[in-house]
């Protein structure tokens, strides 16, 4: 992607620093793209980055235009499901191009992947920090005509060693293959019953969230169980849940005990605490892209390039 003409959009929440633009444009650069940026991004509509209009338009032009190579969102927040069903993702699919984002962009990536066949990518919005192990994967997924292979754990520091969140445990082992599918759970629960949500046969689905109470994380599951959606999975990859608050402080349950409620009855591999959400260090995963967990190993592996030579 070196070289390549990056869209920058704002399809959901407003930009919450001034240097948010500046930041996103320098990040652009510093990764040799030449940032555009859409001509609502700055824009301030209550929680939003602009009306529906306004963010759609800077979506769709984006999309249309044959000259940009990717579609790089600022940030996350609030706003996509409010847009995603006007937008024709088919566009994507004449004029290929990286769309990337995660948190809200999850109903975005699923649309596009799902009614378009495209490959789109889970990854670091572009306000955010990006630091090496970041970077390393963002590149190595989006740039590389071959399969990007087994993808890196965290470095392992003393402090790392003394941290349960940063470790990833196995729920239940095994190995899986199949087309990785997922993101936000929240996100996930906003499409169900829509024709943007992802199918799910035989697919690794993995899954991340912030500022959620484990009382909700539990319903969402449990509403996911119930239609059916767990039913025919290949594997589970769980990420980070930050900030998640465990308030129903009697007899709460904790999260490794939701997680085994719902997947453990499937018998198929299931791992938790990998480097996917809300953090700075995460990976940038390809939906629509062949995987396969291991997750004895906490291993995840890529297996066919998820841009074209």
């Amino acid at each position: 992607m070196q070289g390549s003409r990056v869209a920058l959009v704002a399809p959901a929440g407003p930009l919450l620093e001034r240097d948010d633009l500046t930041r996103a444009e320098a990040l652009c650069r510093a990764l040799d793209y030449e940032p555009v940026l859409g001509t609502n991004a700055g824009r301030h509509y209550g929680y939003f980055a602009g009306t529906d209009e306004e963010r759609h338009d800077d979506l769709v032009t984006a999309l249309l235009d044959p000259e940009i190579d990717a579609i790089w969102c600022i940030r996350g927040g609030y706003g996509t499901t409010r847009i995603v069903d006007r937008v024709d993702f088919g566009a994507l699919a004449r004029h290929p191009k990286a769309l990337i984002g995660f948190s809200d962009v999850t109903a975005l990536l699923n649309a596009a992947t799902r009614s378009a066949g495209v490959v789109t990518f889970h990854g670091p919005v572009a306000r955010a920090s990006m630091p090496p192990f970041s970077r390393r994967h963002f590149e190595r997924v989006l740039t590389c005509a071959e399969p990007a292979g087994r993808l890196d754990r965290l470095p392992v520091t003393p402090d790392v060693l003394v941290s349960q969140e940063h470790r990833i445990v196995t729920l239940q082992g095994g190995r899986a293959e199949g087309p990785l599918a997922g993101g936000n759970l929240s996100l996930l629960q906003c499409l169900v019953g829509t024709p943007h949500f992802p199918d799910l046969d035989g697919a690794i689905l993995f899954l991340e969230d912030v500022g959620e109470e484990l009382y909700r994380v539990d319903r969402m599951l449990a509403h996911l169980r119930a239609i059916g959606a767990f039913d025919r999975l290949a594997g589970v990859v769980v990420g980070r849940f930050t900030e998640l608050n465990r308030r129903m402080a009697d007899g709460a349950l904790g999260f490794d005990q939701v997680l085994a409620t719902y997947f453990l009855p499937l018998h198929i591999p299931v791992a938790y605490g990998f480097p996917v959400g809300h953090i700075d260090a995460q990976w940038t995963l390809p939906l629509g892209v062949r995987a396969r967990l291991d997750a004895d190993a906490g291993e995840l592996e890529l297996l066919e390039a998820a841009v074209a030579g």
